[in-house]
Protein backbone atom coordinates (compact mmCIF):
# COMPACT_ATOMS: atom_id res chain seq x y z
CA UNK A 1 0.00 0.00 0.00
CA UNK A 2 1.56 3.46 -0.51
CA UNK A 3 1.52 6.31 1.89
CA UNK A 4 -0.83 8.32 0.14
CA UNK A 5 -3.54 5.77 0.13
CA UNK A 6 -2.58 4.50 4.17
CA UNK A 7 -2.87 7.97 5.45
CA UNK A 8 -6.92 7.85 4.78
CA UNK A 9 -9.33 7.14 7.37
CA UNK A 10 -10.81 4.15 6.00
CA UNK A 11 -10.42 1.98 2.66
CA UNK A 12 -12.89 -0.42 0.86
CA UNK A 13 -12.77 -3.16 -1.97
CA UNK A 14 -15.52 -5.18 -2.62
CA UNK A 15 -16.73 -8.37 -5.39
CA UNK A 16 -18.64 -10.93 -6.07
CA UNK A 17 -17.86 -14.56 -7.16
CA UNK A 18 -20.08 -17.21 -8.90
CA UNK A 19 -20.86 -20.54 -6.43
CA UNK A 20 -23.64 -22.00 -8.29
CA UNK A 21 -23.45 -25.35 -8.39
CA UNK A 22 -23.42 -27.93 -11.19
CA UNK A 23 -26.92 -30.03 -12.00
CA UNK A 24 -27.34 -32.91 -9.91
CA UNK A 25 -25.75 -31.29 -6.69
CA UNK A 26 -27.35 -31.90 -3.19
CA UNK A 27 -29.41 -28.52 -2.66
CA UNK A 28 -29.97 -28.23 1.32
CA UNK A 29 -32.46 -26.87 3.50
CA UNK A 30 -34.77 -30.14 4.33
CA UNK A 31 -34.68 -32.90 6.18
CA UNK A 32 -34.09 -36.22 4.99
CA UNK A 33 -35.18 -35.70 1.35
CA UNK A 34 -32.95 -36.05 -1.67
CA UNK A 35 -32.89 -32.69 -3.76
CA UNK A 36 -30.91 -32.95 -6.60
CA UNK A 37 -30.10 -29.64 -8.27
CA UNK A 38 -32.21 -30.03 -11.83
CA UNK A 39 -32.80 -26.56 -12.69
CA UNK A 40 -30.67 -23.03 -12.04
CA UNK A 41 -33.30 -20.04 -11.98
CA UNK A 42 -30.80 -17.98 -10.53
CA UNK A 43 -27.05 -17.62 -10.22
CA UNK A 44 -25.49 -17.85 -7.03
CA UNK A 45 -22.97 -15.75 -5.42
CA UNK A 46 -20.06 -14.54 -2.44
CA UNK A 47 -20.07 -11.45 -1.87
CA UNK A 48 -16.70 -10.07 -0.55
CA UNK A 49 -16.30 -6.68 1.12
CA UNK A 50 -12.91 -5.98 2.64
CA UNK A 51 -12.09 -3.02 4.57
CA UNK A 52 -8.94 -1.33 6.15
CA UNK A 53 -7.48 1.17 8.63
CA UNK A 54 -4.73 2.66 10.36
CA UNK A 55 -3.03 -1.01 8.72
CA UNK A 56 -5.76 -3.43 9.84
CA UNK A 57 -7.60 -5.31 7.83
CA UNK A 58 -10.55 -7.37 7.66
CA UNK A 59 -12.64 -8.92 5.44
CA UNK A 60 -17.08 -9.71 4.79
CA UNK A 61 -18.22 -12.94 3.23
CA UNK A 62 -21.43 -13.09 2.46
CA UNK A 63 -22.79 -16.18 0.83
CA UNK A 64 -26.22 -17.22 -0.88
CA UNK A 65 -26.16 -20.53 0.61
CA UNK A 66 -27.84 -22.68 3.27
CA UNK A 67 -24.94 -23.47 5.49
CA UNK A 68 -21.81 -24.46 6.19
CA UNK A 69 -20.03 -26.48 9.28
CA UNK A 70 -17.45 -24.71 11.20
CA UNK A 71 -14.76 -26.75 9.58
CA UNK A 72 -15.73 -25.73 6.16
CA UNK A 73 -16.01 -22.30 7.80
CA UNK A 74 -13.01 -22.28 9.19
CA UNK A 75 -11.05 -23.87 5.66
CA UNK A 76 -12.87 -20.39 3.90
CA UNK A 77 -11.31 -18.39 6.73
CA UNK A 78 -8.19 -19.87 7.04
CA UNK A 79 -7.41 -19.77 2.98
CA UNK A 80 -8.88 -15.98 2.91
CA UNK A 81 -7.10 -14.89 5.81
CA UNK A 82 -3.51 -16.28 4.10
CA UNK A 83 -4.22 -14.56 0.91
CA UNK A 84 -4.70 -11.41 2.51
CA UNK A 85 -2.50 -11.06 5.44
CA UNK A 86 -4.48 -11.41 8.08
CA UNK A 87 -5.68 -13.71 10.77
CA UNK A 88 -8.62 -16.18 10.48
CA UNK A 89 -10.89 -14.53 13.34
CA UNK A 90 -10.24 -11.49 11.09
CA UNK A 91 -12.51 -12.92 8.13
CA UNK A 92 -16.75 -12.67 8.91
CA UNK A 93 -17.85 -16.26 7.75
CA UNK A 94 -22.08 -15.30 6.96
CA UNK A 95 -24.59 -16.71 4.72
CA UNK A 96 -28.08 -15.34 4.47
CA UNK A 97 -29.69 -18.77 4.66
CA UNK A 98 -30.73 -19.93 1.47
CA UNK A 99 -33.53 -22.86 1.43
CA UNK A 100 -33.07 -23.20 -2.09
CA UNK A 101 -28.85 -23.65 -2.31
CA UNK A 102 -26.24 -26.30 -1.46
CA UNK A 103 -24.39 -26.57 2.05
CA UNK A 104 -20.66 -26.44 2.63
CA UNK A 105 -20.32 -29.26 4.71
CA UNK A 106 -22.66 -31.70 6.26
CA UNK A 107 -24.84 -30.40 9.09
CA UNK A 108 -27.14 -32.71 10.71
CA UNK A 109 -24.67 -35.21 12.39
CA UNK A 110 -20.98 -35.05 13.05
CA UNK A 111 -17.99 -36.11 11.07
CA UNK A 112 -17.54 -39.19 13.04
CA UNK A 113 -21.09 -40.20 13.03
CA UNK A 114 -21.64 -43.39 11.30
CA UNK A 115 -25.74 -44.69 11.91
CA UNK A 116 -26.71 -42.92 8.59
CA UNK A 117 -25.63 -45.08 5.74
CA UNK A 118 -22.57 -44.46 3.55
CA UNK A 119 -24.93 -45.10 0.00
CA UNK A 120 -26.98 -42.29 0.84
CA UNK A 121 -24.75 -39.30 1.98
CA UNK A 122 -27.57 -36.36 1.14
CA UNK A 123 -28.88 -37.20 4.23
CA UNK A 124 -26.27 -35.42 6.40
CA UNK A 125 -27.22 -32.59 4.10
CA UNK A 126 -24.53 -31.69 1.67
CA UNK A 127 -22.54 -32.59 -1.04
CA UNK A 128 -19.07 -33.23 -0.78
CA UNK A 129 -18.59 -32.41 -4.96
CA UNK A 130 -19.55 -28.61 -4.64
CA UNK A 131 -17.16 -27.90 -1.74
CA UNK A 132 -14.10 -26.86 -3.81
CA UNK A 133 -15.05 -24.80 -6.27
CA UNK A 134 -16.94 -22.63 -3.69
CA UNK A 135 -13.85 -22.51 -1.13
CA UNK A 136 -11.79 -21.31 -4.54
CA UNK A 137 -14.34 -18.73 -5.45
CA UNK A 138 -14.42 -17.04 -1.59
CA UNK A 139 -10.67 -16.75 -2.22
CA UNK A 140 -11.19 -15.06 -5.15
CA UNK A 141 -13.75 -12.42 -4.33
CA UNK A 142 -11.64 -11.84 -1.36
CA UNK A 143 -8.79 -10.91 -3.19
CA UNK A 144 -10.62 -9.20 -5.78
CA UNK A 145 -11.84 -7.04 -3.04
CA UNK A 146 -8.76 -6.04 -1.61
CA UNK A 147 -7.03 -5.43 -4.97
CA UNK A 148 -9.38 -3.02 -5.29
CA UNK A 149 -9.26 -0.74 -2.05
CA UNK A 150 -9.66 2.81 -2.12
CA UNK A 151 -10.84 5.54 0.36
CA UNK A 152 -14.19 5.70 0.91
CA UNK A 153 -16.56 7.39 3.25
CA UNK A 154 -19.69 6.13 5.00
CA UNK A 155 -23.56 6.52 5.40
CA UNK A 156 -26.06 4.66 7.37
CA UNK A 157 -29.68 4.91 7.88
CA UNK A 158 -32.86 2.91 8.22
CA UNK A 159 -36.36 2.67 7.52
CA UNK A 160 -39.03 0.05 8.49
CA UNK A 161 -40.97 -2.42 7.03
CA UNK A 162 -43.41 -5.19 8.08
CA UNK A 163 -45.16 -6.17 5.10
CA UNK A 164 -42.98 -9.08 4.38
CA UNK A 165 -42.14 -11.08 7.04
CA UNK A 166 -43.74 -12.67 10.36
CA UNK A 167 -43.47 -15.04 13.56
CA UNK A 168 -43.84 -18.09 12.81
CA UNK A 169 -44.40 -19.68 15.66
CA UNK A 170 -47.92 -19.45 17.19
CA UNK A 171 -49.38 -20.18 20.49
CA UNK A 172 -52.09 -22.83 20.70
CA UNK A 173 -55.95 -22.75 22.45
CA UNK A 174 -54.19 -25.62 24.55
CA UNK A 175 -50.59 -23.33 25.40
CA UNK A 176 -48.51 -25.48 22.70
CA UNK A 177 -46.66 -23.96 19.88
CA UNK A 178 -46.77 -24.72 16.26
CA UNK A 179 -44.55 -23.99 13.79
CA UNK A 180 -46.12 -23.17 10.23
CA UNK A 181 -49.79 -24.23 11.57
CA UNK A 182 -52.06 -24.66 8.90
CA UNK A 183 -53.42 -21.61 7.40
CA UNK A 184 -55.82 -19.74 9.61
CA UNK A 185 -56.07 -22.67 11.68
CA UNK A 186 -59.07 -21.87 14.36
CA UNK A 187 -56.90 -23.45 17.03
CA UNK A 188 -54.37 -20.80 16.96
CA UNK A 189 -54.27 -18.23 19.62
CA UNK A 190 -51.93 -15.81 18.77
CA UNK A 191 -48.60 -15.09 17.53
CA UNK A 192 -45.85 -16.24 20.07
CA UNK A 193 -42.91 -13.67 19.39
CA UNK A 194 -42.00 -10.62 17.53
CA UNK A 195 -40.62 -9.67 14.13
CA UNK A 196 -37.33 -7.32 13.70
CA UNK A 197 -38.89 -4.71 10.72
CA UNK A 198 -36.05 -3.00 10.48
CA UNK A 199 -34.22 -2.02 6.57
CA UNK A 200 -31.07 -1.06 7.56
CA UNK A 201 -28.59 0.53 5.17
CA UNK A 202 -24.87 1.10 5.21
CA UNK A 203 -23.41 2.95 2.00
CA UNK A 204 -19.79 3.17 1.11
CA UNK A 205 -18.67 5.89 -2.06
CA UNK A 206 -15.57 6.44 -2.68
CA UNK A 207 -14.20 9.99 -3.53
CA UNK A 208 -15.18 10.15 -7.48
CA UNK A 209 -19.16 9.65 -6.00
CA UNK A 210 -19.36 6.18 -7.00
CA UNK A 211 -20.59 3.42 -4.52
CA UNK A 212 -18.26 1.16 -3.70
CA UNK A 213 -20.14 -1.38 -1.72
CA UNK A 214 -23.25 -1.35 0.61
CA UNK A 215 -24.63 -3.00 3.40
CA UNK A 216 -28.26 -4.57 3.21
CA UNK A 217 -30.27 -5.77 6.73
CA UNK A 218 -33.07 -7.37 7.55
CA UNK A 219 -34.24 -10.48 9.24
CA UNK A 220 -36.53 -13.57 7.48
CA UNK A 221 -35.97 -16.85 6.37
CA UNK A 222 -35.44 -17.09 2.93
CA UNK A 223 -37.08 -20.62 2.34
CA UNK A 224 -39.10 -19.89 -0.89
CA UNK A 225 -37.68 -22.29 -2.66
CA UNK A 226 -38.48 -24.99 -0.57
CA UNK A 227 -38.06 -27.92 -1.37
CA UNK A 228 -38.29 -27.94 -4.79
CA UNK A 229 -35.45 -29.09 -6.84
CA UNK A 230 -34.41 -25.29 -8.38
CA UNK A 231 -31.83 -22.92 -7.36
CA UNK A 232 -32.90 -19.33 -6.65
CA UNK A 233 -30.96 -16.83 -4.68
CA UNK A 234 -34.41 -16.24 -2.71
CA UNK A 235 -34.73 -12.78 -1.43
CA UNK A 236 -31.56 -12.34 -0.48
CA UNK A 237 -30.10 -12.61 -3.46
CA UNK A 238 -32.43 -10.89 -5.37
CA UNK A 239 -32.65 -8.18 -3.38
CA UNK A 240 -28.42 -7.72 -3.21
CA UNK A 241 -29.04 -7.36 -7.24
CA UNK A 242 -32.05 -5.08 -7.17
CA UNK A 243 -29.83 -3.22 -5.04
CA UNK A 244 -26.71 -2.96 -6.60
CA UNK A 245 -28.12 -2.04 -10.12
CA UNK A 246 -29.63 1.24 -8.04
CA UNK A 247 -26.99 2.34 -6.13
CA UNK A 248 -24.08 0.58 -7.99
CA UNK A 249 -21.05 -1.16 -6.57
CA UNK A 250 -21.31 -4.56 -4.61
CA UNK A 251 -24.45 -4.97 -2.14
CA UNK A 252 -24.38 -7.22 0.58
CA UNK A 253 -27.24 -8.88 2.74
CA UNK A 254 -27.02 -9.09 6.29
CA UNK A 255 -29.55 -11.74 7.25
CA UNK A 256 -30.61 -11.13 11.16
CA UNK A 257 -31.69 -13.71 13.78
CA UNK A 258 -34.32 -15.07 11.83
CA UNK A 259 -35.03 -18.89 13.72
CA UNK A 260 -38.58 -17.76 14.39
CA UNK A 261 -39.31 -15.43 11.56
CA UNK A 262 -40.61 -16.35 8.09
CA UNK A 263 -42.29 -14.68 4.82
CA UNK A 264 -45.20 -16.77 5.21
CA UNK A 265 -47.97 -15.07 7.43
CA UNK A 266 -50.21 -18.15 8.19
CA UNK A 267 -53.35 -16.21 9.79
CA UNK A 268 -53.98 -14.40 6.46
CA UNK A 269 -56.38 -16.14 4.72
CA UNK A 270 -55.16 -14.60 0.96
CA UNK A 271 -51.70 -16.07 1.93
CA UNK A 272 -50.30 -18.24 -1.23
CA UNK A 273 -47.24 -20.29 -1.47
CA UNK A 274 -46.16 -19.53 -4.93
CA UNK A 275 -42.11 -19.40 -4.77
CA UNK A 276 -41.90 -16.48 -6.96
CA UNK A 277 -42.74 -14.72 -4.07
CA UNK A 278 -39.63 -13.69 -3.48
CA UNK A 279 -39.32 -11.17 -6.20
CA UNK A 280 -42.19 -9.59 -4.66
CA UNK A 281 -40.35 -9.31 -1.09
CA UNK A 282 -36.88 -8.17 -2.76
CA UNK A 283 -38.90 -5.56 -4.35
CA UNK A 284 -40.75 -4.41 -1.34
CA UNK A 285 -37.14 -4.21 0.76
CA UNK A 286 -35.64 -2.45 -2.68
CA UNK A 287 -38.50 -0.01 -2.75
CA UNK A 288 -38.06 0.92 1.61
CA UNK A 289 -34.22 0.56 0.92
CA UNK A 290 -34.21 2.98 -1.85
CA UNK A 291 -36.31 5.27 0.18
CA UNK A 292 -33.67 4.99 2.53
CA UNK A 293 -30.99 5.92 0.39
CA UNK A 294 -32.40 9.20 -0.48
CA UNK A 295 -31.97 10.46 3.19
CA UNK A 296 -28.66 8.71 4.46
CA UNK A 297 -26.72 10.43 7.28
CA UNK A 298 -23.20 11.14 6.88
CA UNK A 299 -20.90 8.59 9.49
CA UNK A 300 -17.59 9.13 10.84
CA UNK A 301 -15.88 6.57 9.07
CA UNK A 302 -12.78 6.11 12.24
CA UNK A 303 -12.43 4.52 13.87
CA UNK A 304 -12.71 0.70 12.46
CA UNK A 305 -12.39 -1.48 15.37
CA UNK A 306 -13.23 -4.79 15.96
CA UNK A 307 -13.28 -7.88 18.53
CA UNK A 308 -13.89 -11.50 19.14
CA UNK A 309 -14.78 -14.00 21.76
CA UNK A 310 -15.23 -17.71 21.94
CA UNK A 311 -17.36 -19.02 24.93
CA UNK A 312 -17.89 -22.51 25.78
CA UNK A 313 -21.63 -23.26 26.43
CA UNK A 314 -22.91 -26.29 27.70
CA UNK A 315 -24.82 -28.73 25.32
CA UNK A 316 -28.58 -29.46 26.63
CA UNK A 317 -29.11 -31.99 28.83
CA UNK A 318 -30.44 -35.36 27.37
CA UNK A 319 -32.84 -37.27 29.65
CA UNK A 320 -32.54 -40.41 29.72
CA UNK A 321 -36.22 -40.83 28.65
CA UNK A 322 -35.00 -38.93 25.48
CA UNK A 323 -32.39 -41.20 24.60
CA UNK A 324 -34.14 -44.26 25.02
CA UNK A 325 -36.88 -43.13 22.69
CA UNK A 326 -34.12 -42.46 20.11
CA UNK A 327 -32.50 -45.88 20.74
CA UNK A 328 -35.87 -47.46 20.43
CA UNK A 329 -36.79 -45.76 17.80
CA UNK A 330 -33.31 -46.82 15.91
CA UNK A 331 -34.01 -50.48 17.23
CA UNK A 332 -36.92 -50.75 15.30
CA UNK A 333 -35.48 -48.65 12.22
CA UNK A 334 -31.57 -49.54 12.25
CA UNK A 335 -31.79 -48.23 8.64
CA UNK A 336 -33.00 -45.37 7.44
CA UNK A 337 -37.26 -45.33 7.20
CA UNK A 338 -37.74 -44.06 3.72
CA UNK A 339 -41.68 -42.88 3.26
CA UNK A 340 -41.76 -43.35 -0.41
CA UNK A 341 -40.52 -46.45 -2.85
CA UNK A 342 -37.71 -44.16 -4.85
CA UNK A 343 -36.39 -43.70 -1.62
CA UNK A 344 -35.75 -39.76 -1.70
CA UNK A 345 -37.93 -38.96 0.98
CA UNK A 346 -36.56 -40.59 4.61
CA UNK A 347 -39.32 -40.03 7.79
CA UNK A 348 -38.21 -36.94 10.23
CA UNK A 349 -38.15 -39.07 13.18
CA UNK A 350 -35.49 -41.43 11.55
CA UNK A 351 -33.44 -38.45 11.19
CA UNK A 352 -33.89 -37.19 14.53
CA UNK A 353 -33.44 -40.42 16.54
CA UNK A 354 -29.61 -40.30 14.79
CA UNK A 355 -28.79 -36.63 15.57
CA UNK A 356 -29.65 -37.11 19.16
CA UNK A 357 -27.34 -40.19 19.66
CA UNK A 358 -24.81 -38.29 17.72
CA UNK A 359 -25.28 -35.54 20.05
CA UNK A 360 -25.34 -37.79 23.44
CA UNK A 361 -21.75 -38.82 21.97
CA UNK A 362 -20.52 -35.24 21.54
CA UNK A 363 -21.30 -34.91 24.71
CA UNK A 364 -19.86 -37.37 26.15
CA UNK A 365 -16.83 -36.47 24.83
CA UNK A 366 -17.34 -32.41 24.96
CA UNK A 367 -19.71 -31.30 27.54
CA UNK A 368 -19.31 -27.91 26.82
CA UNK A 369 -18.61 -26.60 22.78
CA UNK A 370 -17.26 -23.00 21.59
CA UNK A 371 -19.42 -20.42 20.04
CA UNK A 372 -18.09 -17.40 18.27
CA UNK A 373 -18.79 -14.17 18.63
CA UNK A 374 -17.67 -11.25 16.64
CA UNK A 375 -18.17 -7.23 17.13
CA UNK A 376 -16.95 -4.57 14.62
CA UNK A 377 -17.50 -0.72 14.67
CA UNK A 378 -17.00 0.89 11.69
CA UNK A 379 -18.45 4.61 12.19
CA UNK A 380 -21.74 4.75 14.18
CA UNK A 381 -22.34 1.63 12.95
CA UNK A 382 -21.83 -1.96 14.76
CA UNK A 383 -21.94 -5.11 13.05
CA UNK A 384 -23.09 -8.43 15.38
CA UNK A 385 -21.99 -11.68 14.28
CA UNK A 386 -23.32 -14.63 15.63
CA UNK A 387 -23.85 -18.36 14.73
CA UNK A 388 -26.81 -20.49 14.22
CA UNK A 389 -30.27 -19.55 13.99
CA UNK A 390 -31.37 -17.13 17.40
CA UNK A 391 -34.56 -16.01 17.80
CA UNK A 392 -35.27 -12.65 17.37
CA UNK A 393 -35.67 -11.35 20.36
CA UNK A 394 -32.26 -12.22 21.24
CA UNK A 395 -31.68 -9.65 17.79
CA UNK A 396 -33.90 -6.62 19.41
CA UNK A 397 -32.65 -6.92 22.95
CA UNK A 398 -29.01 -6.45 21.86
CA UNK A 399 -30.71 -3.65 19.72
CA UNK A 400 -32.23 -1.86 22.23
CA UNK A 401 -28.88 -2.30 24.90
CA UNK A 402 -26.99 -1.17 21.60
CA UNK A 403 -25.00 2.15 22.18
CA UNK A 404 -24.08 2.46 18.71
CA UNK A 405 -26.80 4.14 16.30
CA UNK A 406 -26.81 1.86 14.02
CA UNK A 407 -26.57 -2.12 14.97
CA UNK A 408 -27.09 -4.87 12.00
CA UNK A 409 -26.86 -8.71 13.74
CA UNK A 410 -25.84 -11.26 11.28
CA UNK A 411 -27.32 -14.82 11.85
CA UNK A 412 -25.98 -17.96 10.78
CA UNK A 413 -21.48 -17.03 10.46
CA UNK A 414 -18.54 -18.79 10.94
CA UNK A 415 -20.44 -22.56 10.91
CA UNK A 416 -23.39 -24.12 11.91
CA UNK A 417 -24.74 -24.37 15.59
CA UNK A 418 -28.84 -25.15 15.27
CA UNK A 419 -31.37 -23.13 16.89
CA UNK A 420 -31.11 -21.13 19.76
CA UNK A 421 -34.87 -20.47 20.77
CA UNK A 422 -35.66 -18.20 23.96
CA UNK A 423 -36.01 -19.98 27.32
CA UNK A 424 -39.81 -19.73 27.23
CA UNK A 425 -39.99 -21.19 23.69
CA UNK A 426 -38.80 -24.51 25.30
CA UNK A 427 -41.58 -24.41 27.70
CA UNK A 428 -44.16 -24.46 24.97
CA UNK A 429 -42.18 -26.64 22.18
CA UNK A 430 -42.28 -26.80 18.55
CA UNK A 431 -39.93 -27.46 15.79
CA UNK A 432 -37.58 -25.35 16.73
CA UNK A 433 -36.83 -26.57 20.54
CA UNK A 434 -36.88 -30.56 19.28
CA UNK A 435 -34.12 -31.72 20.95
CA UNK A 436 -30.66 -32.66 18.14
CA UNK A 437 -27.97 -31.28 16.63
CA UNK A 438 -30.36 -29.05 15.39
CA UNK A 439 -31.61 -27.85 18.92
CA UNK A 440 -28.25 -28.37 21.23
CA UNK A 441 -27.73 -25.44 23.78
CA UNK A 442 -29.38 -25.11 27.29
CA UNK A 443 -32.55 -23.20 27.00
CA UNK A 444 -30.05 -20.08 28.87
CA UNK A 445 -27.95 -20.14 25.98
CA UNK A 446 -29.44 -17.24 23.86
CA UNK A 447 -30.01 -14.87 26.89
CA UNK A 448 -26.14 -15.70 27.78
CA UNK A 449 -25.06 -15.23 24.32
CA UNK A 450 -26.86 -11.45 23.73
CA UNK A 451 -25.55 -10.58 27.07
CA UNK A 452 -21.64 -11.08 25.82
CA UNK A 453 -22.29 -9.26 22.55
CA UNK A 454 -24.24 -6.42 24.70
CA UNK A 455 -20.86 -5.90 26.55
CA UNK A 456 -18.81 -6.70 23.74
CA UNK A 457 -20.47 -3.46 21.31
CA UNK A 458 -20.30 -1.32 24.57
CA UNK A 459 -16.57 -1.79 25.05
CA UNK A 460 -16.33 -0.56 21.20
CA UNK A 461 -17.92 2.28 21.69
CA UNK A 462 -17.06 3.14 25.01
Amino acid sequence: MTNDRSCHALLAGAARADITPELGIQLAGDIGRYRPCEEIRDRLYVRALVLESEGRRCCLLSLDLLAATVAWADEVRGRVADRLGIAPEDVIFHVTQNHAAPSLGHCFVSEDCTLMPPEYPWLRGGDDRYNPGCVAACVTAAETAAADLRPVTLALGRGMDGRVACNRRFVMRDGTVKTHPDLCDPNILHTEGPIDPEVGLAVLTDEEGRVVASLLHHTCHPTHGYPHRFIIGDWPGAWSELMAERLGGVALVINGCCGNVHHTNHINPEQTYDPDLYHLMAGRLAETASAVATRLQPSPTAPLAWTRIVLRLPLRTLTPEVLAEAEAYLGRYPTPKFLDAERTQVDWDWVYAVGTLDLAATQASAPCCPYEIQALRLGDMALVTLMGEPFVEGQLRLKLQSPAPHTFVAHFCNGYAGYLPTAEAFERGGYETRTSNGSKWQPEALDQITDEAARMVGKLFA
